[in-house]
């Protein structure tokens, strides 16, 4: 069948869907629902539905709000840093002066500096940070501990199970490690939660520099092991052994038909074409940066352009280290951090631009918050969620746009505050999901999809 988007596809309604017979245990957001053919249509405006494909940046460790996208060169001196400030491409708008490159495509993004939440702590903030939803409160008191089969699912997650179809490619890849603290715990928000591990990313783990470069092995699941792509029958054997290995698990059934279609992506001439990124131009790859973040920027645009969906793009754990900036702040943005992200972004927002992807795929520049006004005694900042800036670009965003301040410190947000369920509905109203979505675990108990509002206000 032609892949729809979600704006080409007709929602049905809760009654709808159960007078089509189209409802399991796994709720509305399935097959049934998207194919469902009902006169009445859930859209909301022009925006509505204009996102076929997202690319999620994740900066983890936060990154400084001030040497980003929110400068306060006039902000007090204990906390304004040492970088100055630089005109953009907006007429007023201001960026970090380690953004040069950023700085010139700022008419093509809509920045945030209002996002704000209560929730310091890596591992956990993490999870709103990519779902939209926050532990219970309860929980949330445990620091650090590893994530659930009854977490709320994640973007990937969410729209593998809504768009799952005959598709040649996956719907969800993940580009970069499985994040983790220094204590091996695994950031919250990457796993499918109470979706099941069918609806688990592709994941490609491997470093992306070399000249000759193609990705040797993608992962269907976070749990299993490598699956490579030799040949047919090797990957079969592959397969049955992991079928053999979680005999009696309870999931098996389902893991099964993944394998199933992980052996079908796998082999397929038209995954192998999208992985190869030793296909690229030296020149094209020059642009996006020979650094692990810059190839996996290239990787990820190779990907939406052949149909994948959704794609997180992890900065973390490469040679540089990631943006927990606890010390030498000022010294790793300047050497490593803020020109490996200037280089990879503004190359991969001009790619888009120039073959025509821009205007339905989103990207999205991301981390579980920001990092604090005060500058402690090893010139490093620290958690900071109670402000923090994102970016956007593409598919039914206004470019140009600058919503939301911080005050003179940017230490809170002076106007139009917004936590991350309202960057979540933003998300899927984009991606033409509707708002009234309701999700059911493997218990059947429904889980509302969207609990903020969208940020009308960045909208095209």
């Amino acid at each position: 069948m032609t892949r729809k988007t979600f704006q080409q596809r007709d929602f049905a309604s809760r009654r709808d869907v159960l007078r089509l017979g189209g409802v399991s245990g796994l709720g509305l957001g399935l097959p049934q629902l998207l194919e469902a053919r009902v006169e009445k249509r859930l859209t909301v405006d022009d925006t509505f539905g204009r996102a076929q494909r997202v690319i999620m940046l994740y900066l983890h460790g936060g990154h400084p709000q001030q040497e980003t996208f929110d400068p306060k060169p006039n902000g007090p001196s204990a906390v304004r840093g040492e970088f100055g400030a630089i005109s953009t491409s907006v007429p007023g708008a201001s960026f970090s002066e380690l953004l040069p490159g950023t700085a010139q495509i700022a008419d093509k993004l809509a920045v945030i500096r209002s996002m704000t939440h209560d929730n310091p702590n890596h591992v956990q903030a993490s999870l709103p940070a990519n779902t939209g939803h926050r532990h219970p409160a309860a929980v949330s008191t445990r620091g650090d501990f590893p994530p659930s089969d009854t977490d709320f699912p994640p973007f990937g997650a969410v729209l593998d199970h809504l768009q799952r179809n005959s598709q040649t490619l996956p719907s969800w890849v993940r580009v970069g490690p499985l994040m983790r603290r220094s204590n091996g715990t695994v950031l919250h928000g990457q796993l499918p939660g109470f979706l099941g591990a069918g609806n688990s990313s592709f994941a490609v783990d491997q470093s992306l520099l070399g000249d000759d470069v193609s990705v040797e092995s993608v992962r269907p699941a976070d749990e299993l092991n490598p699956i490579r792509l030799q040949s047919r029958r090797d990957l079969l054997r592959e397969f049955d052994g992991e079928r053999q290995r979680l005999h009696g698990v309870a999931s098996t059934g389902k893991l099964n038909t993944f394998y199933q279609r992980a052996f079908d992506l796998l082999t397929s001439d038209r995954t192998r074409r999208a992985f190869n990124l030793a296909s690229e131009p030296v020149a094209t790859r020059d642009r996006y940066g020979r650094t692990e973040f810059g190839q996996r920027c290239l990787l990820a645009r190779r990907l939406v352009e052949s149909g994948v969906s959704m794609v997180n793009v992890s900065y973390c754990h490469t040679p540089s280290g990631s943006w927990d900036t606890h010390s030498k702040n000022f010294s790793k943005m300047k050497t490593s951090l803020a020109p490996t992200l200037d280089v990879a972004f503004t190359a991969l927002i001009n790619d888009l631009d120039q073959r025509g992807l821009l205007d339905d795929t989103l990207v999205v520049v991301n981390a579980e918050f920001g990092r604090t006004p005060a500058i402690n005694k090893n010139a490093g900042r620290d958690h900071w969620p109670w402000v923090y800036s994102l970016a956007l670009c593409g598919a039914g965003i206004q470019p140009g746009s600058v919503h939301g301040t911080s005050d003179d410190s940017a230490a809170y947000p002076a106007s139009f505050p917004h936590g991350p369920q309202d960057f979540a509905a933003t998300l899927y109203h984009l991606l033409g999901v509707p708002s009234d979505t309701v999700l059911h675990d493997v218990l059947g108990r429904p889980h509302s999809l969207v609990i903020g509002s969208p940020i009308h206000e960045v909208l095209a």
